[in-house]
């Protein structure tokens, strides 16, 4: 009877393992996603900002996910179906790679697709994870163990020979960052020269401005849409004196811009998206 009740019990807990879901895989609005709140915002914008930068001039990308946990699945199976769903790196190219944390399992994973396994063998994977990140993890510094690993992917995946970015990659991925620029620009140059009366200055102001943006963002275009947009605000408030103070600010310089440490801002940019990369189960996993 009592071999009975222990079979019995197996069973169902076996049954009650299988029957838990699965942790679902965020939607991939960004590169560093964090469902634990480990990283600040600060933090979050310093690690993107170095990740877009790598994305921009290489085509290669890196994301970050922190989760609390990956059960009931090993941190390698929910790695491989993040991978899978989020397509990482460049379609044909495969040059993506995901940093993947469970927090409370203690389980640090590098997952590297297909194009850079020249460049990331698994055996560099785990000396990045055991030499680098885990020693951070250990001492509570999940923050330097992330930044640093990031670095050290970034440093490897630079030296693989892969195909470059093409022209249209770079303006798709910049171009509602500049357009954006260039509005704000222009509105806050045409609230100036709305208040000067002559307009011989006022349209003086909207050609320098003009010039400096098209030479910023390396656009004719760009230099036409200042012109024309600081004219239409310039006429338009002419005459209307009692403007509120103020105005609009922009801070930050959007995706792209801060520098220095964590105490940068972020500017969030417009959503980031898998670039249609395969894996094939490379990298490397480790706990502390």
């Amino acid at each position: 009877m009592k071999t009975l009740f222990v079979l019995t019990g197996f069973i169902f807990t076996h049954f009650f393992v299988l029957a838990q879901d699965d942790v679902a895989i965020p939607e991939l609005t960004r590169q560093v996603i964090d469902q634990t709140a480990t990283l600040t915002p600060a933090e979050i914008g310093y690690i993107e900002d170095k990740l877009g930068q790598f994305r921009t001039s290489t085509g290669s990308e890196i994301a970050v996910l922190i989760v609390p946990t990956t059960s009931p699945e090993t941190i390698e199976q929910y790695s491989i179906r993040v991978v899978e769903a989020w397509a990482l790196g460049r379609e044909g190219i495969d040059d993506g790679v995901l940093l993947l944390v469970a927090k409370n399992d203690r389980k640090v994973r590098i997952e590297v697709g297909y194009g850079l396994e020249g460049a990331i063998p698994d055996i560099y994977a785990k000396r990045i994870v055991d030499n680098i990140i885990v020693p951070e993890f250990r001492n509570g510094k999940f923050t330097t163990g992330i930044d640093e690993g990031v670095d050290a992917i970034i440093q490897l995946a630079e030296g693989e020979d892969l195909p470059a970015v093409t022209q249209a990659q770079q303006s798709g991925k910049r171009n509602s960052n500049s357009f954006g620029g260039v509005l704000i620009a222009a509105f806050i140059v045409s609230v100036i020269s709305g208040m000067i009366k002559n307009k011989f200055v006022k349209t003086a102001i909207s050609i320098v401005l003009a010039l400096v943006v098209g030479y910023i963002f390396s656009s004719i275009v760009f230099a036409v849409i200042a012109f024309v947009i600081s004219l239409i605000f310039g006429i338009g408030s002419r005459g209307g004196g009692g403007s509120s103070g103020g105005g609009t600010y922009y801070g930050g310089g959007g995706f792209y811009g801060s520098s220095g440490g964590f105490g940068g801002g972020f500017g969030g940019g417009g959503g980031f998206s898998g670039g249609g990369g395969s894996f094939g189960g490379g990298g490397a996993s480790g706990g502390w």
